[in-house]
């Protein structure tokens, strides 16, 4: 008997985020992880180990600037990219033009020179680039989507969107990488860029205009101080200053961050658990925003990163009615002396501790309201997780194929870049006072064409 073969796969980038990849396609029948890429030796170690513990073969291990012979040498079918997200086009373009299949993490990338290079190399080879936007496999946004399709709201008229992060997952983004603008394009593309891509895919439209404000409010040294909640030190890891912060985080008592962060310390020198408190910090953790679309709806957007609780709250406006989604992810935060993990519960693999409900609510005009069932599912993003890597990867082995998301709910890289362009375009408008056209900042993403 014949077998399928499997596609050879290289994950570039081997972070937290990258075991949810190199765990599931190490399972995955219908493709093997042939090379991890990084510039950090004991992460790539750490990767291995995964694939170890799933009966997997070990895959080659290879340098960044090696990546364009990596291709080669390893027979690569297809990439998947969970580096920094500045560096995603380093490996984005050149694995296109080998005629490899790419999936990427969000954001597609940082800034609008970048996201012409990748558009440009997927529009010269023809090769497929998907964005991995979890959030639109999130069983609860269908509906959303279905509902709005339906017409259920009628013409959609307005958006209002609130996304809160508590002091527990918010502060994460200010203690790494994230902090620096330059590396992360700042929340507003890092993290906004999750819920820019939803409105569009719920309103089936594009953005045309944005205009915003933003600050650094809550953390970074001038913030906490005024605040009273800066402790001198630099980085939590031996420091008696973090010994009874609830700001800091304990590296050595989780034993993933120790081992791909701590441990890993000793080739690169990063550190993981910065001082929230500290410099420089050069990204903003309050941002409102206001977007036109092109049919002309429009959005309110509120960014918050120091929330008391996690969760978000969206309300479409029609001609017909209401729809309103309020999640709960946490409800309230102890405070715990010392963060004791960065991983699983502060960035939706596993379900936050006092996670609350999801209410759906339909108002039709002159109607009673209508409370529709939604599942309350926090872990694996809801599960958008689980259903978007079978969808991007085929059905794994303990699943149903009928589990898997909607056809066509995949990002392309024209969805990356328009989610991309609000976050852009909101950070420009922080500094200038202005507002900002998305075919000004994005030209060659093509014509954002007004509707009547």
């Amino acid at each position: 008997m014949s077998r399928t073969p499997r596609l050879r796969t290289a994950v570039v980038g081997t972070g937290h985020r990258a075991q949810t990849f190199t765990r599931d396609l190490a399972v995955r029948p219908g493709h093997r992880v042939v090379a991890l890429c990084d510039p950090n030796p004991t992460r790539m170690a750490f990767h291995n180990r995964l694939l170890a513990r799933a009966g997997a073969p070990p895959a080659a291990e290879w340098d960044p600037d090696r990546f364009a012979e990596l291709l080669a040498a390893e027979d690569v079918d297809e990439v998947v990219v969970t580096t920094v997200d500045a560096a995603h086009d380093r490996y984005i373009v050149p694995a296109l033009k080998a005629g490899c299949r790419v999936v990427t993490e969000k954001p597609m990338t940082v800034d609008a020179v970048r996201c012409a290079r990748i558009l440009d190399a997927v529009r010269e080879t023809g090769n497929s680039l998907t964005v991995a936007f979890n959030y639109r496999f999130n069983p609860v946004h269908e509906r959303v989507r279905e509902l709005l399709a339906e017409g259920a709201v009628g013409e959609i008229l307005s958006v209002h969107f609130e996304w809160l992060l508590d002091t527990r997952h918010g502060a994460d983004y200010f203690r790494r990488w994230h902090r620096e603008k330059r590396h992360s394009g700042g929340l507003m593309v890092h993290k906004a860029s999750h819920h820019f891509d939803l409105v569009n895919w719920w309103l089936a439209d594009e953005p045309d205009e944005v205009f915003g404000y933003g600050r650094l409010a809550f953390y970074g040294p001038e913030a906490g101080a005024r605040h009273g909640l800066r402790r001198a030190y630099d980085r939590a890891h031996g420091a008696e200053e973090a010994a009874d912060d609830p700001f800091a985080l304990d590296l050595a008592a989780d034993d993933t961050l120790r081992a791909l962060y701590l441990d890993a310390e000793r080739d690169d020198g990063y550190h993981r658990d910065r001082n929230v408190f500290g410099g420089p910090v050069t990204i903003e953790d309050d941002m409102a925003v206001l977007v036109r679309y092109t049919r002309g709806a429009t959005m309110t957007y509120h960014l918050t990163a120091y929330s008391p609780w996690e969760g978000y709250r969206v309300m479409v406006n029609g001609s017909a009615g209401r729809l309103e989604l309020e999640v709960e992810e946490s409800r309230w935060q102890p405070p715990r002396t010392r963060v004791t993990s960065g991983s699983g519960a502060l960035h939706g693999d596993t379900a936050a501790e006092h996670a609350g409900g999801v209410r759906l609510t339909l108002r039709p005009l002159w109607q009673p309201p209508v409370d529709l069932p939604v599942a309350a599912r926090h872990e694996a993003h809801g599960g958008g997780d689980t259903r978007m890597l079978d969808v991007l990867f085929g059905p794994g082995e303990s699943r149903n194929a009928g589990s898997a998301a909607a056809t066509g709910s995949t990002a392309t890289e024209r969805d990356g870049a328009l989610a991309l362009a609000v976050g852009l375009a909101a950070n420009q408008s922080f500094g200038t006072g202005r507002p900002v056209r998305i075919g000004d900042l994005l030209p060659g993403l093509g014509p954002v064409t007004r509707g009547s």
